[in-house]
Order: structure tokens, then C-alpha cells, then sequence
């Protein structure tokens, strides 16, 4: 069986300081990631959460922790009941470019039932994934994050 890997990539005019820290800190995530929490010490092996009011919604095993460079992590959805041989991974990639950071994301170990072919939802791991790093990318490039869509 072969694999499902998603990625996207997307170019944002900051430092790679900032961009990990809006990686990895609540006060940002809380902004552009449907209003999640993040919660981890940032050391291989150790575990990750992602939670909304209170309740942790994903998490996972930290696989790779390289200060503003990589940042891989197993992902697991609390409401996902799909049999799976392994979690799923995600990696976020940064790389410098002058006063731009190319971040690229990658979902791997996916199942062809974690994306959704439809464009008016962020359902599945195609949809919602874009939908978080265009709200990162105008939030750390003009201080706000997009209006709220209606789908």
C-alpha cells in the first residue's frame, strides 16, 4: 500500500525566529489555528498537544525538534476513528531566503480518506491545511489574521 503525503508550500515575508515562534507559541496559534492551543517543552520524544476550549483535540510525539529549521511531529486527530497501522506525520520546514522564509509543510502516512475533494470546506488534511498557513502567513506579514469565511 502506498502512502498519502500532502504538502504545501508558501513563501512569508519574516524572520525565522518569528515564524517558529508563531510555530510553537498559544498566543499565536490561538490566532490562526481555529483557536488552538499548542503545548509541548520542544524535545525529541516528548509529546505535543493542540487544544480548543480546554479540550485537546490533536496530539503526538515530537520526531524532530531543530530550533527555526524543522519541526516533525506524529499527529494524531481525537476524533478520528479510522484504523490506522501508524499515526500520521506532519514536518514543518523553514528555510531562510533573504527577508522571506519558505515554510513548507508535510502530512505523511496519510489515507486517501484524510483528504476531502471538495473546495467549500476545511475538511480533510488538503483543506484545512492551506486554510491555517494563509491565516500564519497574513498574520505574521500584516499583524491580523483573514476575516472569518463563512462555508
Amino acid at each position: 500500500m502506498t502512502d498519502t503525503v500532502f504538502v504545501y508550500v508558501t513563501y512569508i515575508s519574516t524572520t525565522p525566529e518569528k515564524l517558529w515562534e508563531a510555530l510553537t507559541s498559544s498566543d499565536f496559534t490561538e490566532k490562526y489555528f481555529f483557536g488552538s492551543s499548542i503545548q509541548s517543552d520542544w524535545k525529541e520524544g516528548s509529546s505535543i498537544t493542540y487544544s480548543r476550549n480546554g479540550q485537546v483535540t490533536d496530539h503526538g510525539i515530537i520526531l524532530k525538534c531543530e530550533l527555526q529549521r524543522i519541526l516533525s511531529f506524529t499527529w494524531n486527530y481525537v476524533l478520528d476513528k479510522t484504523p490506522r497501522e501508524h499515526p500520521s506525520q506532519v514536518t514543518f520546514e523553514l528555510k531562510p531566503m533573504d527577508s522571506t522564509v519558505k515554510l513548507t509543510l508535510k502530512h505523511e502516512n496519510l489515507l486517501p480518506s484524510d483528504l476531502v475533494d471538495k473546495d467549500d470546506t476545511f475538511q480533510g488534511f488538503n483543506n484545512g491545511w492551506p486554510a491555517i498557513l494563509s491565516n500564519l502567513k497574513s498574520l505574521l506579514e500584516t499583524g491580523n489574521t483573514l476575516p472569518p469565511i463563512s462555508i
